[in-house]
């Protein structure tokens, strides 16, 4: 397991605070303030380097509470709104608070009863989180941005647990349903390329210059 620690992030934060925020976090141990040693059950270790994955930043709040900040999106610095992570190492019967607190919409569909998904390793399906364990309000301690927080009780150590704001749908699982409709061979399908992204018109750009320097 990869040793970050909340305190490695520290001179990130007062570099820039979560305006800093360039990668997500991986594998990332959140222990409390001035504890050094191995991790102990309990102590959490978030992960977002994955396909869809977005948190930026893990605050310690207490043994029960955490903050937690999400990346925007990659052609609009002011849209904060996806969230996407796994947590492990957890204790059984561990209660926990999750504050994500830079929210950049003022309406959300978490005020009439939306709530996030959760599923474990052994349970894979996802599910909705009790509606009356999730709150969206605005919070002047976290310059006035809207935070949704949620409550949950782990039950399982073994398990890794994960989050999402709601059921994602990655790049590669449509790619996988375009080809499997295109190996049917139907008379009403055709499948043409429309144009790129700007993150894919960024990476073959990139490889194009790899190339003619090489």
């Amino acid at each position: 397991m990869e040793e970050n620690t909340v305190s490695d992030v520290d001179a990130g934060r007062e570099a820039g605070g979560e305006d800093a925020l360039v990668g997500n976090v991986n594998k990332l141990i959140v222990s409390p303030p001035g504890y050094s040693g191995t991790p102990r059950k309990g102590h959490l270790v978030f992960d977002a380097c994955f396909e869809s994955g977005n948190l930026g930043r893990v605050d310690y709040i207490s043994e029960f509470e955490f903050d937690l900040f999400i990346r925007p999106d990659t052609c609009n610095p002011r849209f904060r709104v996806w969230f996407n992570f796994t947590v492990e190492n957890v204790r059984e019967t561990q209660r926990v608070i999750f504050n994500v607190v830079n929210f950049s919409k003022t309406k959300s569909l978490y005020r009439d009863g939306m709530s996030p998904v959760v599923k474990s390793t052994s349970r894979p399906k996802w599910q909705r989180l009790p509606a009356k364990n999730v709150y969206y309000y605005r919070c002047p301690d976290h310059r006035r941005n809207y935070v949704m927080s949620f409550a949950f009780c782990f039950d399982r150590e073994d398990d890794v647990y994960q989050f999402a704001y709601c059921y994602p749908y990655t790049y590669s699982r449509l790619q996988h349903y375009l080809a499997t409709l295109e190996r049917r061979n139907l008379p009403y399908l055709q499948r043409e390329q429309l144009g790129l992204s700007v993150v894919r018109s960024c990476l073959l750009l990139s490889n194009n210059c790899r190339r003619k320097t090489h």
